[in-house]
């Protein structure tokens, strides 16, 4: 049985190098082109093994592995680890840590090194952007050792330290024994770190013999394949001009030909069931994401290789889902399928409507989501529709009638009916600034609800009717006051000192201008509802506010001002001559 690639899944904290080191690699600039400089998407470059003697040479020799070359995925963070699942498990054979040697580690390193021992995925750590350290001296494509022989003691020194601070906080926050590669003697009892600069490509050398070695030593009897039908991860979905919808696709088991019926999974209820076209295979070194060359043609791919597949009927085709080559019985190859297309993440019976363009992205969200404490209560593939904006707007909970919108578009009809229904929809194609601009919403919303809240109660206000300020004797009376405490609003009923009912304030105005609110020491004229001056209010009379019960009890809740207080303890006193426990 022949040995397949080894595929690599390449891990860390956004913006620690991963896909700058995936790029020096290839020789390519990816990574200048992703959203933000963060990786959104996965991609997979075949690194093939005549590339790696090549760039081993020192440090190989004469030895030659049977290991063909190596596979790499470059995911969107740690999470899509987990999203890029195979039947098995994992998809990643091994991993690669990528860590700053000047940040350290994160919580989502932890996290990462966390889900490697859980999935017992063998990993090295690389310590990427060495070329940061002061006073260091570039030494492009160097191995690292000849990379310190070029450097000032002081710089080994400052890098030896920072590589001690590292191992110790490895062991701290994961457990594990890690120290420098050059100074193992036990591969399986302590992780390897290697030094590198993603930028310049010294360590790489030492980092791809590394992965060879350890897929060599340890792996080889898991990567031998056998012949059977293919099975393999879609990455990404792609409308390719004079061609049609295709797949990328990594075949992690068996082998795809030209011809195969296919299962596929969809975006829609029915999964889809196509014959393979064509298939299109990166020229080493490329990315399959983001290619430079044109693709070879090939009549048929076998695990592991990043592959793109080329069928009819594969524009509902879902990103993150699985593709299988038909081998048997049909329906049953179809319900498997079914049950792997589902997406993972928890809901809540309360919460906010994502959509998305992939499984792992919709996952890799929902781990992000949780983190933060965001509940989501429903979350799918497509477009952001209508029915999702008027479904949203039913929420209870203000704050969670929003809509995320990863990397999708909005339907016209939506848009309209978010803004007339005060729905609010988040879109971006980065995933850390969708959280971020939700996090800044909430906290204005916040506000606005507290605003809205307390316009609702009814406050304590007191008011003195000002001689010579009778504008109207009634149907409104319309009379100038000045509130001695408290505020006064539109729509309030007012009470006299002992107790009988006056009417309501109808409206506030300062000269020409309307208010919406009166507080202490204002003047200003008010019209009043079913009173009568001469009759039910004469001038200089005070009249309160009437603070219904169920409102006093809510004012428990807010920081009242003295005023306030005095009025509220005067109320409580003439309501009680009725009602001896009102307000309490």
């Amino acid at each position: 049985m022949a040995v397949r690639h080894p595929i690599v899944s390449v891990m860390g904290h956004v913006d620690h190098g991963k896909s700058t080191i995936l790029d020096m690699i290839r020789g390519t600039e990816v990574v200048s082109r992703e959203a933000g400089g963060i990786t959104q998407h996965i991609g997979a470059t075949d690194v093939p093994i005549d590339t790696i003697y090549k760039l081993c040479g020192p440090l190989i020799g004469d030895r030659k592995f049977t290991v063909p070359g190596l596979l790499f995925i470059d995911t969107p963070g740690h999470y899509s680890f987990v999203t890029l699942r195979t039947r098995g498990g994992a998809l990643a054979d091994l991993a690669v840590l990528v860590v700053d040697i000047n940040e350290g580690l994160k919580p989502q390193t932890i996290e990462s090194i966390n889900i490697l021992k859980k999935f017992r995925t063998p990993f090295v750590i690389a310590a990427n952007k060495i070329d940061l350290i002061p006073g260091w001296r570039h030494e492009k494509w160097k191995t690292f050792g000849q990379a310190m022989e070029a450097q000032d003691p002081r710089v080994a020194a400052e890098l030896d330290s920072k590589l001690y601070n590292l191992t110790g906080k490895i062991f701290d926050k994961a457990g594990f024994s890690a120290d420098r590669f050059d100074k193992i003697s036990d591969f399986t009892k302590t992780v390897a770190i290697v030094p590198i600069s993603g930028k310049y490509g010294e360590g790489l050398p030492d980092l791809l013999l590394m992965l060879v070695g350890l897929a060599q030593r340890f792996l080889e009897e898991e990567l031998r394949t056998e012949e059977g039908p293919g099975e393999g991860t879609v990455l990404e979905v792609k409308e390719e001009r004079g061609i049609g919808t295709a797949v990328d696709t990594i075949i992690y088991k068996g082998t795809v030909r030209v011809g195969d019926q296919i299962v596929v999974s969809s975006v829609k209820d029915e999964l889809i069931v196509t014959k393979v076209k064509g298939l299109q295979r990166p020229k080493p070194l490329d990315e399959i994401r983001d290619p430079t060359q044109r693709f070879d043609r090939v009549k048929e791919a076998t695990a592991a290789a990043g592959i793109r597949i080329i069928a009819q009927n594969l524009e509902n085709a879902m990103a993150g889902g699985t593709v299988r080559v038909v081998s048997g019985d049909l329906e049953q190859l179809k319900e498997e399928v079914q049950k792997e297309s589902k997406i993972k993440a928890e809901l809540a019976e309360q919460g906010i409507i994502v959509r998305g363009d992939a499984i792992g992205s919709l996952e890799a969200f929902a781990f992000e989501a949780k983190k933060t404490e965001l509940p989501i209560r429903k979350i799918d593939i497509g477009n952001v529709t209508r029915k999702d904006v008027i479904e949203a707007s039913n929420f209870d909970n203000p704050l969670h009638r929003a809509i995320f919108a990863f990397n999708v578009a909005i339907n016209d009809d939506a848009k309209s009916e978010a803004n007339s229904l005060g729905v609010r929809i988040f879109e971006n194609d980065v995933m850390y600034r969708l959280l971020e601009d939700y996090r800044n919403w909430c906290d204005e919303r916040k506000k606005e609800l507290e605003v809205e809240k307390r316009l609702q109660i009814v406050f304590p206000g007191k008011i003195m009717i000002l001689r010579d300020h009778v504008f109207r004797v009634s149907k409104p009376a319309i009379v100038g006051v000045r509130v001695l405490a408290g505020r006064i609003r539109p729509g309030q009923g007012l009470i006299r000192e002992d107790g009988r009912s006056i009417g309501k304030i109808k409206s506030i105005r300062s000269g020409d201008e309307s208010l919406k609110e009166a507080i202490a020491g204002a003047e200003v004229a008010i019209a009043i509802d079913d009173a009568v001056v001469g009759r039910q209010i004469e001038v200089e009379d005070v009249l309160l506010i009437d603070v219904p019960e169920g409102h006093a009890h809510e004012l428990l809740n807010y920081q009242l001002k003295p005023d306030e207080l005095e009025v509220l303890e005067q109320l409580k006193a003439i309501k009680r001559k009725e009602k001896p426990f009102w307000g309490a």
